[in-house]
């Protein structure tokens, strides 16, 4: 015959007597809030572009290459837009390019650069996901008044502010 004995210990931490709970401050509060906003709409939008057969990171590929025209870009200035980096932009291009939704081509003029272009195949799952994206914006947005977005946008702007295209 086995008996097992189970016993439960339960520690009480107390705080030391003189500490002071400090409330967070603008910065630190901000800061939650803005990784949770962050969090939410994030979910919400690789949701949709899931549903296209994209991941987000693919995605922000194709809005940069649409926004750099047919000159495209090389490999480096897609990484220093993105939205959130790729710690192997070749391999997402790779990807991307047996897909056919861009192309690369190495430059004449400096063999070094290769050019990455979107496709008409990447132009027509940007167009499709165009109104889709836009509407879920609107949806998210839904309860705050368009001049509290402007200044809500020209905050985060002034705070963090956009690195130039070079």
């Amino acid at each position: 015959m086995t008996i097992v004995v189970i016993t439960t210990i339960f520690i009480v931490v107390n705080p030391a007597k003189n500490y002071k709970y400090l409330s967070p401050s603008p910065e630190a509060k901000l800061f939650v809030a803005l990784i949770r906003a962050a969090d939410r709409l994030t979910q919400d939008a690789e949701l949709l572009i899931k549903s296209h057969g994209l991941t987000a990171t693919q995605y922000n590929v194709l809005r940069i290459l649409r926004g750099a025209g047919p000159d495209g870009l090389p490999c480096k200035r897609i990484g220093d837009r993105m939205i959130s980096r790729d710690p192997d932009m070749t391999r997402l291009l790779d990807r991307m390019e047996k897909r056919s939704l861009i192309t690369r081509e190495r430059q004449t003029e400096d063999r070094r650069v290769i050019k990455t272009r979107i496709t008409p195949a990447g132009l027509e799952i940007l167009k499709k996901l165009d109104a889709p994206v836009d509407e879920l914006h609107k949806k998210q947005f839904r309860h705050v008044s368009a001049a509290k977005l402007k200044a809500l946008a020209d905050a985060i702007e002034e705070a963090f502010p956009a690195a130039a295209p070079e």
